[in-house]
């Protein structure tokens, strides 16, 4: 029997409720459930609703050229679809969804700051946070938030279906992008404690999802942060990364796969999840980028500055903006170009086991509800379900 599905994104600064009164559902194929997608996280997963939440009239992401490949600005950090999209698209939900059609909240709480934390630091209002695209008050709204935004209106779904959904979640850039600019010279001691501090949050976050009924989560590990283009500018580094980043989203990536697998482990429990390795997924296009076809991969497409990283879409910036975008990585200074976002998507739907683990978000949907998990997390390990082809013989790492 053909399947169905809806989508429902629950984004950054607000519970990104792409909410419909009667929630659209399409068919998806056969032998594929019934099921909704949501969306947790920052601005890489914003739908367009942190439009809604600027205190700006026209924020840099509702102009162009944010948008330029899909004809107009939609409020999504790149110049067209981004990676939700793209797995709706795969999940045979309706591109373009208007973000915010029934905006359920709107939580007052200013800083200058575009996007979600874990831990919600109450940065001054008055710190200059350069690696920001721009300055700009936001309403903002922690991880934690949002679930807690999700919980009371839970009643929305049925217990089976939440049950049977996709979660997604991409959230922490921002915490150590601001742990390292306010503390440049803390301790390995200091670093790691804070790592601790912050994926304890998100493993806290996850479990109140869990108990909310949620039980397939697709979770990315974080990028190598010292190899955004905003932060090789801000730090002048040229074509290196800045590797003080790069090691906090390491020691952070580490204890992803641990975290879901405590979860995965309770008897009984059908918690049910899959890691991609996305770090090394950027690593590969942006250390080897001619491999993927992109031609520009340390810098971005739009913006000013050494590494052309700042002020995309700002109304008093003389910004630059590439000839092609799909031949490079960055369209601004933090976000992907369609392109890459597509890449990306691909291989959250159906890349090897040496990208996401411990199956891909194509078989985590489609694998029974309830159901413990037959296999769960190891670092560098080849999945034991699948039989090997001829193909995994050879070493085609490069090419995911």
């Amino acid at each position: 029997m053909a399947g169905k599905f809806s989508f429902v994104s629950v984004m950054g600064a607000l519970l990104v409720l792409t909410i419909f009164h009667d929630p659209i559902i399409v068919d998806a194929g056969q032998g594929v459930p019934e099921v909704a997608l949501f969306t947790f996280g920052d601005s890489y997963y914003d739908a367009g609703n942190k439009a809604f939440l600027s205190k700006n009239k026209n924020p840099p992401q509702t102009l162009w050229p944010y948008g330029k490949s899909r004809d107009d600005p939609n409020g999504k950090f790149s110049e067209g679809y981004i990676v939700p999209d793209f797995i709706a698209e795969f999940m045979s939900i309706p591109n373009g969804i208007p973000p915010a059609l029934n905006l359920v909240l709107i939580f007052h709480v200013e800083l200058a700051l575009p996007s979600p934390t874990l831990l919600f630091l109450g940065l001054r209002r008055n710190l200059k946070v350069a690696f920001d695209l721009y300055i700009v008050n936001y309403i903002q709204m922690t991880l934690n938030q949002q679930v807690n935004k999700f919980r009371s209106m839970i009643s929305t779904w049925s217990d089976d279906y939440i049950e049977k959904s996709l979660f997604m979640i991409y959230i922490g850039t921002e915490d150590y992008l601001n742990f390292t600019k306010t503390n440049p010279t803390a301790t390995a001691s200091a670093q790691q404690a804070f790592v601790t501090s912050v994926t304890n949050k998100l493993k806290t976050d996850i479990g109140l999802l869990y108990s909310l009924g949620a039980s397939k989560f697709a979770v990315p590990m974080l990028a190598p942060l010292g190899c955004l283009p905003i932060v090789r500018q801000e730090y002048k580094t040229g074509n290196d990364c800045y590797e003080p980043l790069n090691d906090l989203a390491k020691q952070h990536n580490e204890k992803i796969g641990p975290i879901l697998n405590e979860y995965a482990k309770k008897p009984n429990g059908g918690f049910q999840f899959t890691v991609l390795d996305f770090y090394n997924a950027v690593i590969r296009r942006t250390t080897r980028s001619y491999n993927y076809r992109f031609y520009v991969a340390n810098s971005s497409c739009c913006g000013v500055g050494t590494h052309n990283a700042y002020g995309c879409g700002m109304a008093n910036v003389h910004s630059k903006l590439c000839e092609y975008q799909r031949s490079y990585f960055f369209f601004d200074g933090r976000h992907n170009t369609e392109k890459a976002q597509e890449e990306i998507a691909h291989l959250l739907y159906g890349a090897n086991t040496n990208v996401i683990h411990p199956m891909t978000v194509r078989e985590l949907i489609v694998f029974p509800a309830k159901e413990n998990m037959r296999e769960l997390w190891e670092p560098n390990k080849p999945s034991i379900r699948r039989r090997r082809s001829s193909r995994d013989y050879l070493d085609l790492s490069a090419y995911y």
